[in-house]
């Protein structure tokens, strides 16, 4: 049977594995699609979070407004990086889109930038951690 739980695992893992695809993408110089799997990696990591205290993430990308509502229930040293971790979701949420598609006068692969994708990296790195104190991987 699947919990909570296991899927909040198998999110956590899900997203571990991908930081390494993000690193690729950010050496071979590809920054909009390393916001967009960014943000990936950040909804899988919060969303494991919620499912891991028994919260049912909703059908949408940002979730970091849960992550803050639930601080309470976080282990310590957790909850004091909720609103670190609400701004890096709500911030990459923005980005999701334009960083995939574009538009016509946003070229994704013109406009992003060596430091927006090193931010998008950091801050991925510094979600599935926090993810990985809250979801045991044992």
């Amino acid at each position: 049977m699947i919990t909570n739980v296991s899927l909040a695992h198998s999110y956590v893992v899900k997203a571990t594995k991908r930081l390494k695809a993000l690193k690729v993408l950010f050496d071979e110089e590809a920054y909009s699609d390393v916001i967009r799997e960014a943000q990936e990696i950040v909804e899988l990591a919060l969303k494991g979070m919620l499912r891991q205290i028994g919260v049912e993430p909703p059908k949408q990308h940002d979730v970091g407004q849960l992550i803050i509502e639930f601080k309470d229930k976080w282990p310590p040293g957790t909850a004091e990086e909720t609103g670190r971790l609400a701004k890096i979701s709500k911030w990459l949420r923005k980005e999701r889109e334009f960083s995939f598609y574009g538009d016509v006068d946003f070229i994704p692969t013109l406009e992003y930038t060596r430091e927006d994708a090193d931010r998008a990296l950091k801050d991925a790195v510094f979600v599935v951690s926090v993810a990985q104190r809250v979801i045991p991987l044992e």
